[in-house]
């Protein structure tokens, strides 16, 4: 045949007559429900050397079965929009295959739906681990998981039914409330209270750090109202309407609680002007061009490969669900 023939596609029917079996039966062990019909593995293994040979195109289950493991580890995380999520991503495949297996990631958008959709086609395709990150249900999945008979492990938002690796979200956050009220003493001779601006208080992060803010407050003295604490969300836009009407009368220091509400604060900063120069704020999170930003003073980084290394040690291990393992975060001054 010359090359610009075209070679004839190979079908069920052929890869039937080849290794002597039925259509159905073939057709069974390349959708991967043979064993539902009690057919043998042998023939099973023959169906698909055959289809190999001929170059079929093998469903991705099927394929599956001629190995007792899939070797496929999947990761749900909420976004890729932050350098947060992004870098838990990136961090996870790469550790991944240093350990032999094939990462799956998918994006679930804070959905709980998705999230456990994305979790039913991830043991669907056999995944031995489900990491699941900042996921809003962890529980649903975990026991969906088990049932399956697939461990799952919580990343950054902790559950009641699998091990969870956390960051310190209080420590983290009561240090970076230090912070920031120590530089608005300092630079502005203004001892507060700062407002704390971003997230859902009903998340489980949202709250630590919060408890962390407002006990850095506590233990200076100073009374924090209930208007000071703005967590109506954390997209830029949210920030943006809660600030809309906002001008400091004074000094003003905020506690930012993430970097997707830091676009917010400071677009609203910078609509400011001579007011901006007596604003300071610090992000709970951490991008490296923050450091560059007028008067961001810290950030705090989550220590993304040692919450990894520690989730990673958790695989095979059947230890029960017990309190977060807690990763301390790290705090840059800028």
């Amino acid at each position: 045949m010359s090359v610009g023939e075209n070679k004839k596609k190979t079908t069920i029917y052929d890869i039937a007559t080849l290794a002597g079996a039925s259509p159905s039966a073939v057709s069974s062990v390349l959708n991967g429900t043979w064993k539902k019909r009690r057919i043998s593995q042998k023939l099973a293994e023959r169906v698909l050397a055959i289809a190999d040979e001929q170059g079929y195109a093998v469903n991705v289950q099927a394929s599956l079965l001629r190995r007792d493991r899939s070797n496929i580890i999947g990761m749900i995380v909420p976004k890729y929009d932050n350098r947060y999520f992004g870098e838990i991503a990136e961090r996870f495949e790469a550790m991944a295959r240093a350990r032999g297996l094939f990462p799956v990631v998918t994006c679930t958008q804070r959905d709980p739906e998705l999230e456990f959709e994305a979790a039913r086609e991830l043991v669907s395709y056999r995944a031995e681990v489900l990491f699941a990150t900042g996921a809003t249900d962890p529980d649903r999945i975990s026991a969906f998981c088990r049932a399956s008979g697939i461990q799952s492990i919580n990343l950054d938002l902790p559950g009641q039914a699998a091990p969870s690796v956390i960051s310190d979200n209080y420590a983290g956050a009561r240090d970076l409330t230090n912070l920031i009220l120590d530089r608005c003493e300092e630079e502005l001779q203004w001892t507060g209270p700062l407002l704390f601006i971003g997230g859902r208080l009903a998340d489980h992060n949202t709250a630590a750090r919060l408890k962390g803010f407002l006990d850095a407050h506590r233990d200076r003295g100073i009374r924090v109202s209930e208007d000071r604490v703005l967590a109506k969300g954390y997209s830029s836009k949210s920030v943006a309407k809660v600030l809309e009407d906002y001008r400091p009368g004074g000094p003003t220091g905020i506690f930012v609680n993430s970097t997707i509400t830091l676009e917010g604060v400071v677009m609203w900063r910078s609509q400011l002007g001579r007011l901006a120069g007596r604003v300071r704020y610090g992000c709970f999170d951490w991008d490296p061009f923050g450091k560059y930003l007028p008067g961001n003073i810290g950030m705090v980084e989550q220590d993304v490969k040692t919450m990894l290394d520690t989730a990673f040690d958790l695989i095979g291990n059947p230890a029960v669900a017990s309190d977060p393992i807690l990763i301390p975060c790290k705090l840059h001054m800028h």
